[in-house]
């Protein structure tokens, strides 16, 4: 059969493009599914959720085969809690049956209320509650403008101008701590533009407020350059060095040698040493100019080029000690007080959950032996596709229109990855449009919410360490 858009750019990443993706393939109708004994569907990561709870909760259609296994009496849906979020037991559970009522569940159900039927938290009404499951809410912990006003003022206090803490304030209903006023700030960016365009506007503020704020690119990016970039800065490299006077050869060379692999590359193949070498080198550049653009000094900006980057192209069997130990040397050497990191779970594979893990076994085993690290909070941000949903956000920083602008300006210092980028993912809008849309899409909640109207709010939630 000839297979769908949606198919094709799924399978695009293991084929190294969508143009490589076949165009047919032979498939399983649904009649032969069901002569089976067993069947099992299983499936992983938030991007999953959408479909599954279609294919659990949605009406059978021809159009979402999975949905005629509902049919089945010999069904199991295997799923990790990023693919089941979605299901209304997991995701809206006072609708299904008598929950109880934790505060986090209570702030959930009240923010879900106020954003289904379009009214601001402190107009929703016992009526509101009543109507829509939640009327064992409204009773036990009612009435519903006390529940109102509890949710309402725990959401205004996420929203603070001052990620680093703001000092000689009162800060018990704060994000942050006030003390110390100027903050050691660690800002891991697993690749060399997350920073920018994950948490830039709130990377600007940082620096603008005074604190010592350091960037971290764990990994070199260099999978994420196409090769007629690499071809142009060394033609650029060869041209510099003719005009300078300087001997080329070695470049000429490499020029030449660049090109005629080039020409025989095969979809997914891995790069010779030297031209990931130029491509990390490219990329390199591209951060230096954003963090330079946001105010950092050249001596806060780190390049780890951590090892698992390039040695799980060869093999699955990695060891990340290496990475832990680099992490926890730069983390001694900052001693930062804020550690920023790339929260991003729904791909357990991926590099920004790798590059998390590895912060995170860094500073408990730092936590464990040196008292600077006991004082040093974790937090959290998202990436280019996903927010935290806003019951879970407990750092909202607002930007004005002008940061606005200056976030996207450094995210355009990236310009390998602007227009087309290698990885674009199912989303063909621009990495600053996709960051711009994110971001203003939390500001409306928030305003739909009743609270403050904000051209676009970051957002961040804190890890908690058990100890």
């Amino acid at each position: 059969m000839t297979l769908d858009d949606l198919t094709r750019r799924d399978a695009s990443h293991d084929f190294g493009g969508k143009e490589n993706v076949p165009t047919k393939a032979i498939t399983m109708g649904v009649g032969t599914i069901f002569k089976a004994r067993e069947i099992i569907l299983m499936a992983w990561n938030e991007k999953k959720a959408e479909i599954i709870k279609k294919a659990v909760e949605g009406e059978i259609s021809s159009e979402i085969p999975a949905t005629y296994l509902q049919l089945s009496d010999n069904v199991e849906f295997v799923l990790d809690q990023g693919a089941a979020s979605l299901l209304t037991r997991f995701d809206t559970p006072w609708l299904t049956h008598d929950v109880k009522w934790t505060d986090s569940l209570i702030k959930k159900a009240v923010v879900w209320l106020s954003l289904k039927l379009n009214k601001a938290i402190l107009k929703l009404t016992d009526d509101d509650y009543n109507n829509n499951g939640m009327a064992s809410l409204a009773t036990t912990k009612g009435p519903a403008y006390n529940i109102n006003i509890k949710i309402f003022n725990e959401l205004q206090r996420t929203i603070t101008g001052w990620p680093g803490g703001k000092p000689g304030v009162d800060d018990s209903n704060r994000p942050e701590r006030a003390e110390p006023a100027r903050k050691n700030v660690l800002l891991f960016s697993p690749h060399p533009d997350d920073d920018v365009i994950s948490m830039g506007g709130t990377f600007i503020r940082l620096a603008d407020q005074g604190h010592n704020v350091h960037v971290a690119y764990q990994t070199s990016g260099n999978n994420a350059v196409w090769d007629d970039d690499a071809r142009r800065f060394l033609e650029f490299a060869t041209d510099i060095s003719r005009e300078l006077g300087l001997d080329v050869s070695k470049l000429e060379a490499l020029y030449k040698e660049t090109n005629e692999y080039f020409a025989k590359k095969q979809p997914k193949e891995i790069d010779p040493e030297i031209i990931r070498k130029v491509k990390g080198l490219i990329r390199k550049g591209e951060a230096i100019a954003g963090a330079r653009f946001v105010g950092l000094p050249d001596e806060n900006i780190h390049f780890q080029d951590l090892p698992f980057y390039d040695r799980q192209k060869f093999s699955k069997d990695v060891s990340f000690e290496e990475d832990i130990q680099l992490t926890m040397e730069l983390m001694r050497q900052v001693k930062p007080h804020q550690v920023f990191a790339a929260g991003d779970f729904h791909d357990p594979h991926g590099t920004h959950k790798v590059c998390f893990d590895i912060i995170l076994e860094a500073l408990k085993r730092l936590r464990a032996t040196e008292e600077w690290a006991k004082d040093c909070w974790l937090w959290m941000y998202r990436g280019a596709w996903y927010e935290f949903p806003i019951h879970e956000i407990e750092m909202a920083v607002p930007l004005s229109p002008q940061e606005v602008k200056r976030k996207r300006l450094a995210i355009f210092k990236h310009q390998s990855q602007k227009d087309l980028p290698v990885f674009p993912g199912d989303d063909p809008r621009e990495f600053w449009v996709r960051a711009e849309d994110r971001t203003t899409h939390t500001a409306g909640l928030y305003r739909k919410l009743g609270l403050a109207d904000y051209e676009a709010i970051e957002a961040f939630v804190r890890w908690k360490f058990e100890d």
